[in-house]
């Protein structure tokens, strides 16, 4: 079959034509392992359709030929250009001779008795509705200057159904894919001419799966991860996999973890397999899946059955004999036929891994980053200490204290300190890739060696003289990567050394906005990706792996009178009309006012939680408010006071922003409080509204410039108290409030947050004594319930905030909120963390939910699935009763 190469039959003088996905599959095939049939439409074939398109333009015309060298800076242009080549190529048809034999290799897919009952008649293949069929991207590029072993995202599969035209627009789709805009960028600026570029077409039978996952081999041993149903659900980052940990020794399960998978996919054909019958969609997706929501019973237990876990550690132990130890493979496990594991993709990673060095710890603000190292023993660092910019700082811990240090930095390494730290949270809201828990860092590492600080696995990689002088043979080939340089999913663009700005690196699957198989779980996802480069002259925030946020947003929009849909929703590149609209209200954390510029646009309804001690951080210069007033700078500090709130103010202006007074703890400002009474250091000390009581100046002067704030005519400023103890503190803190007539403002609100245990049983005389509002903490909440300092990191599988009692606490609070009549709102980490509470919060009838910038795009969905899944239950009961009627 001429053009056309089966993978069963693949020789080594194929690869070219089958590209590098479809040849390693065909190698394992071949080798007896379990994979799916298939047969690839070579790269011959594209060259061949795009020779035959009959186009008046000149640019479609010689596209065969052409090297398409755009002006890349111009997105307009590459959008319109693009736009013209796809549209050009899904109209066309395709050769009636060559399609026939597609089709015909299509029916041969098909298990033999379905194959019987679909022989074509006249000389043309038929099929039934059901039969799914996937088309893979498979490309091969001059493997001697580069590589590409993972381009995640840049060319995404298409699934299509058995009908003769679904079959002919899923392979011009795919062939489509390569001259997206952001194809077309990415080959450009890794010098390759698109004519160089060798697009085959991996033709497969698809079918409904129990489980799919990943298996990450390294010389450690065997990482495996699972989950419901098709792979999509992990390759989005729309579950959290279930992981089992192998020993290399005696193959044994070391440890496994399971996961948080509250929905799965399947396909969306009309007749269900066993795994779809009677399951919502929530989510109907153009490319031939749906995703449906688990049922709590299955999100709890392990997708892997045991019996296949088993063959699954059999097998990629095999593989490690045959290919080596460094390998990626993608598995699923099929519901149809029969319950058979296939292997679906294999990248093997056998070079550059040995050249890193592993040190685990946990992570704490994700994102990936390589730079030089900048260590500091003090724990306490003078204020005017400079560091180079971008680098990965190292210290024993990190206090609030240290943001001027903080804004300087690339990525942080700890040896102490919790995943709900202040300092923590704030490295999460600067977009700072941070690692904590790493024993005697500050001694294992030294200033300037090279680290790679993965924030989302919690482990920090230094790397040896081998991989820097891997690097510089060919860095693009092998997968290193030079100084100072972003890998994945970080804010800023980390630097040299020398602390001149670097040109930005970033790996396909963050800047291309990965949609299909990416890689997770360790180092081969950060130093094998192909990278592109681009001038970078300062810092340029990255959002979730995605693109800029500056690029997204349009202008602010005045809508005053819509109390949702403010400005551009964060979506990463899809467009804000693909957002589920929602009930619940969405709010978002944020302390920095350098950020509101790029979170305004968020269609969120307001910030959630403005942090004062980590606000007023930027002009405190270092020095405790106290000192301040002593040294008759009160004005001083007032105005700078007043500004930063105001920033906050205009900028989410008609929204509500929730401003929370001081709540600092005394362990926490040591290297501020110089010079003034000493108080007790400990994970408590004399924080919240108890310190108000003590020395009521520096709340009097907040009142004050809140009141300077509504003078100005902003009147969306809501005041929380943070860590109140008893009624007789909240009514000390209500008289100053009324003193600086805050109250005169219709819409002013004080509100508590609801974090000290007393609130479970004194709600309603809080609510008598004026509260208008309570705010969940859950940081907090979780600690005093069960008894954990949440600073420390040893303890954090203690610190849990899905224990039965937290949760149980939580329900209590929006119960006794909805009952009192009060709005209640919930702005820790748990719904950031955990999306699976989401549901049980939407359920218990949570007002609103505050996350940071990061989480906003995931918690926008699970809120839209816990509220679906609650109409659909009472759409079934108003059923069920009419029918008894």
């Amino acid at each position: 079959m001429d053009k056309l190469y089966w993978l069963d039959q693949i020789k080594p003088q194929d690869h070219p034509k089958v590209g590098d996905k479809a040849f390693h599959l065909s190698r394992m095939m071949q080798r007896g392992y379990p994979v799916l049939p298939g047969f690839v439409v070579s790269a011959e074939v594209l060259r061949d359709f795009l020779e035959n398109l009959n186009s008046s333009e000149a640019l479609i015309a010689d596209l065969p030929h052409s090297s398409l060298h755009l002006d890349v800076d111009n997105w307009r242009q590459l959008q319109q250009v693009a736009g013209r080549l796809r549209q050009e190529i899904i109209t066309a048809s395709i050769p009636e001779q060559l399609f026939s034999k597609i089709l015909k290799a299509a029916l041969r897919l098909l298990p033999s008795k379905d194959a019987q009952s679909h022989s074509p008649k006249s000389g043309e293949a038929s099929f039934q509705n059901n039969v799914f069929f996937i088309f893979r991207p498979t490309v091969a590029v001059p493997t001697a200057k580069y590589g590409t072993k993972n381009i995640s995202g840049l060319l995404e599969s298409q699934f299509s159904s058995s009908d003769e035209q679904a079959i002919a627009l899923a392979l011009k789709r795919t062939w489509s894919q390569l001259f997206r805009a952001k194809s077309l960028l990415y080959w450009q600026r890794i010098g390759i001419d698109l004519q160089q570029v060798n697009l085959g077409v991996l033709v497969q039978p698809v079918y409904n799966a129990i489980a799919s996952g990943l298996v990450n081999a390294n010389s450690t041993g065997l990482e495996i991860q699972a989950t419901w149903g098709l792979g999509m659900a992990i390759s989005k980052g729309e579950v959290l996999p279930d992981v089992y940990y192998i020993e290399p020794q005696n193959n044994a399960v070391q440890e496994r973890q399971l996961g948080n998978k509250i929905l799965a996919y399947r396909l969306n054909n009309t007749r269900p397999g066993a795994i779809a019958q009677h399951l919502p969609e929530i989510q109907p997706n153009q490319t031939g899946l749906v995703s449906y929501p688990l049922e709590e019973a299955q999100q709890n237990q392990y997708a892997l059955p045991e019996e296949h876990l088993q063959q699954l550690i059999d097998l990629s132990n095999q593989l490690v004999q045959e290919v080596g130890p460094h390998f990626t493979l993608e598995w699923t496990i099929c519901d149809e036929p029969t319950r058979t594991l296939y292997f679906t993709q294999i990248s093997s990673y056998q070079n550059a891994i040995s050249n890193f060095q592993l040190v685990k710890g946990l992570g704490v603000a994700g994102g990936r980053v390589m730079a030089s190292a900048h260590v500091i023993v003090d724990s306490r660092p003078q204020q005017q200490e400079q560091i180079p910019f971008g680098v990965i700082l190292v210290g024993r811990e990190i206090a609030p204290d240290w943001l001027p240090l903080l804004q300087q930095a690339g990525g942080i390494v700890t040896e102490h300190g919790g995943l709900t730290s202040h300092a923590a949270i704030l490295a999460r809201e600067l977009g700072i890739p941070a690692v904590v828990g790493v024993p005697d860092a500050t001694i294992i590492f030294q200033s300037g060696e090279q680290l790679i600080v993965d924030g989302d696995h919690g482990v920090v990689y230094r790397v040896t003289r081998g991989a820097e002088e891997h690097r510089s043979r060919g860095a693009l080939e092998q997968g290193g990567r030079g100084a100072g340089e972003i890998l994945e999913q970080g804010y800023r663009a980390p630097v040299t050394s020398a602390g001149k700005p670097s040109k930005k690196i970033a790996s396909m699957e963050s800047l291309l906005n990965s949609s299909e198989s990416s890689i997770r779980g360790n180092s081969r996802e950060l130093i094998n990706s192909p990278t592109w480069l681009q001038n970078q002259q300062s810092p340029q925030i990255i959002s979730d792996g995605k693109v800029p946020l500056e690029s997204q947003a349009g202008e602010h929009k005045d809508e005053s009178n819509e109390q949702k849909n403010y400005g551009q929703k964060y979506t990463g590149s899809k467009s804000q009309n693909s957002w589920p609209i929602i009930a619940t209200q969405l709010l978002v954390n944020l302390s920095q006012p350098r950020l509101i510029e790029q979170v305004r646009n968020l269609s969120v309804d307001g910030v959630g939680l403005i942090r004062s001690e980590l606000m007023v951080l930027n002009i405190l210069e270092g020095q405790h408010p106290n000192i301040w007033l002593q040294e008759g700078r009160k004005a001083e500090l007032l105005e700078r006071w007043c500004n930063l709130i105001m920033e906050f103010a205009a900028g989410f202006a008609p929204r509500p922003i929730f401003y929370r007074s001081l709540d600092w703890r005394s362990h926490e400002l040591l290297s501020f409080s110089q010079g003034l009474k000493s108080s007790t250091p400990g994970a408590l000390g004399e924080r919240g509204t108890f310190s108000y009581i003590e020395n009521p100046a520096i709340f009097e002067l907040e009142l004050a410039a809140v009141a300077a704030v509504q003078k100005a005519g902003y009147s969306n400023i809501r005041l929380v108290l943070p860590f109140v103890r008893s009624v007789e503190e909240f009514s000390f803190c209500r008289q100053k409030i009324e003193q600086a007539m805050l109250t005169l403002i219709p819409q002013f609100q004080v509100w508590i947050m609801a974090e000290v245990p007393s609130i479970l049983f004194l709600l309603p005389e809080y609510v008598k004594a004026g509260v208008q509002g309570i705010s969940i903490g859950t940081n907090d909440l979780t600690q005093l319930l069960l008894g954990v300092d949440r600073d420390q990191g040893n303890l954090t599988t203690v610190f849990n905030e899905r224990h039965p009692a937290v949760t149980k606490a939580i329900a209590q609070l929006i119960e006794m909120a909805n009952s009192a009549g009060i709005p209640c709102s919930i702005c820790g980490q748990a719904p950031a963390l955990y999306p699976e509470i989401i549901e049980q919060l939407v359920q218990w009838g949570i007002t609103s939910i505050s996350v940071e910038p990061e989480a906003i795009e995931r918690t926008i969905r699970a809120i839209a699935r816990a509220e679906q899944k609650l109409l659909l239950q009472a759409a079934r009961k108003q059923i069920n009763h009419r029918t008894l009627d």
